[in-house]
């Protein structure tokens, strides 16, 4: 008779069933799942909320008066009529306000994004006399209230001769606006690390090819999101405007659109809401044009400096 042969351990093989691997990822629990629920439902009803206002402007521009005074809402202007904007773009003054909100806010992007950016160019490449005074006083300026400058800033516009003219409304925007400016620019060129100019400085390149070649592209980003909040204030602002331009052939379109509010003693809410809709127009199709760019200006703003 033979031996017995032990028992031995299983060795798997390749006929055998593998054994169960470990899972690379671990399941997503039920309260984990009904957290996101929950906070993805709560940013759609925001959003929601959000935008509502924009709608309502908009549907309310294709319906007449009568119709928007009545007790029962119009959310969907099915059998609208354009009459509003017709109203509005025969109206004569809203084509010298557009050309009068165009230049100023055409003058105030470049003015602005030229100056803070050599003025964040200044203080955060170079060390010279007066550099911290200077940012501390960049600081101060933002917190000075716009109204404790209106006296004042008419009464320099007044002695220039600059009152009711495109030129003088410029200078006032540039001056509220550049504070801001440079110190949104500050936070893009410090994130910018110097050892690039002076790597391409060494490979032969002088200093200003060097920065226009390395920097100036990674700094793009920061100047368009900088150019649209320029071009927001400049574009939207009211009351500087008002203090500044009292001629009604020099108004920008903020000033006409209260005109057009107090022209009639029952104020024709339809045509209001079509000429705001007229207004908005360019601020949403610059916005798209430069969304990619400012997103990655606002999240490169964020991280850096």
């Amino acid at each position: 008779m033979s031996a017995a042969v032990p028992p031995t351990a299983a060795v798997p093989t390749a006929a055998s069933p593998a054994l169960p691997a470990r899972r690379s990822r671990r399941r997503v629990r039920p309260r984990t799942r009904a957290v996101r629920w929950l906070l993805g439902t709560l940013a759609v009803v925001v959003a929601l909320v959000w935008a509502f206002p924009i709608y309502w402007m908009v549907s309310s521009a294709f319906l007449p008066t009568a119709r928007l005074q009545t007790p029962e809402p119009t959310f969907f202007p099915f059998d609208g009529t354009l009459a509003n904007f017709r109203q509005v773009l025969t109206d004569g003054s809203f084509y010298g306000s557009f050309r009068v909100s165009l230049a100023v806010t055409g003058l105030t992007l470049v003015c602005a994004v030229l100056f803070a950016f050599v003025a964040a160019l200044a203080i955060s490449r170079f060390w010279f006399r007066g550099r911290k005074a200077f940012i501390v006083t960049v600081l101060v300026v933002q917190m000075i209230p716009a109204e404790g400058l209106f006296i004042s800033q008419y009464a320099v516009l007044d002695d220039w001769g600059l009152v009711n003219s495109v030129l003088g409304l410029t200078i006032v925007y540039v001056a509220a606006i550049l504070p801001f400016t440079i110190w949104m620019l500050r936070g893009f060129v410090t994130g910018v690390p110097i050892e690039l100019e002076e790597a391409a400085m060494v490979d032969g390149l002088s200093r200003t090819r060097a920065f226009f070649r390395i920097t100036f592209p990674l700094l793009a980003p920061g100047l368009v999101a900088s150019g649209v909040y320029g071009f927001l204030q400049a574009w939207n602002e009211y009351t500087l405007a008002l203090v500044v331009m009292t001629d009604p052939g020099e108004r920008t379109l903020p000033l006409w659109l209260q005109g057009l509010v107090e022209a009639n003693r029952a104020t024709d809410w339809g045509v209001v809401m079509a000429g705001a809709t007229l207004i908005a127009v360019p601020v949403i199709a610059f916005f798209l044009m430069v969304q990619k760019r400012m997103s990655a200006g606002l999240v490169a703003g964020a991280v850096k400096g």
